[in-house]
């Protein structure tokens, strides 16, 4: 350890722990949360490269999962890969499910996301100020939800087999609907920004328990309407790609084939729109 103290100790350290599959950070803005990243060659050397977000499910452990899954194409792709974690039991009283919904007591997903986007835009010496963002199960609902209230920072989206889904219906409070999103984050819905930001979707065609995410009365998200967008992940998302293509938005939906709820079996999906996306991007 005593090598750490010298020039070329730190040097190492910064190769092994800050580059490549990095550590765990904690978040300078606010520490209850962290984040660990895939970070390219391209960066080490200096050259500007683009930004993944991907969002874990309601075990966190997809973060890791995500990381190093989606590192190869970080790699061919010069992107780097930037993974959140959102603990369980955060506020001390073993909720599991509030960064899905964006908002929870005083804490803002949302907000904290993006200070993390901020701090390692600074720390590689890059321009995040646009990135893409793709999650799955939860983080499909977090992703889908950021892309409403955040369009004007996205490149691109990817929504995969989310629970619950936010419909861009006017006539209904957050989280079904977006009436009083204005009243609720600050910042009214920006259809137009929106139809900017290409929209992929993906689910398992198989992907049919409903155990988990049908909301009854009493329980802790339940609302008027709150089971209105189908019984099943395929049918809610086939429901929030009409909705978003009604506002003008850009959705291309894989429904895989003999797929359940199976995060890896969809990533390489997730992938060729990525990859498809960024070469229109930067051409």
């Amino acid at each position: 350890m005593q090598e750490l103290g010298t020039k070329e100790g730190a040097l190492r350290a910064r190769a092994i722990y800050d580059y490549g599959e990095t550590a765990v950070f904690a978040s300078t803005a606010d520490p209850r949360f962290h984040m660990m990243l895939y970070v390219p060659p391209a960066a080490a050397e200096g050259r500007k490269v683009d930004l993944l977000v991907a969002v874990h499910g309601t075990g966190r452990t997809s973060a890791f999962e995500f990381r190093d899954g989606f590192a190869e194409f970080g790699l061919y792709n010069d992107c780097a890969i930037l993974c959140p974690i959102f603990p369980v039991n955060v506020r001390g009283d073993g909720a599991r499910s509030g960064y899905k919904y964006i908002g929870e007591g005083d804490i803002r997903y949302d907000q904290v996301l993006l200070s993390m986007v901020d701090e390692m835009a600074a720390k590689y010496r890059q321009d995040w100020s646009k990135f893409a963002i793709f999650g799955y199960s939860g983080g499909g609902q977090f992703s889908h939800r950021f892309a409403i209230l955040h369009p004007e920072r996205l490149w691109a989206a990817s929504v995969g087999a989310p629970g619950s889904v936010t419909l861009l219906d006017p006539d209904r409070d957050w989280w079904v609907g977006v009436r009083d999103l204005a009243d609720r984050f600050g910042k009214p819905i920006d259809p137009d920004a929106l139809a900017q930001v290409p929209v992929h979707m993906v689910v398992g065609e198989a992907d049919l328990e409903t155990w988990e995410i049908t909301h009854k009365p009493g329980s802790q998200y339940y609302m008027e309407g709150a089971n209105g967008a189908g019984t099943t992940r395929p049918e809610r998302l086939r429901s929030l790609k009409a909705s978003f293509e009604a506002a003008g938005v850009r959705v291309i939906l894989d429904e895989v084939a003999g797929v359940s709820h199976d995060r890896m079996k969809c990533i390489g999906h997730v992938k060729t729109f990525l990859t498809r996306t960024l070469k229109e991007m930067r051409s």
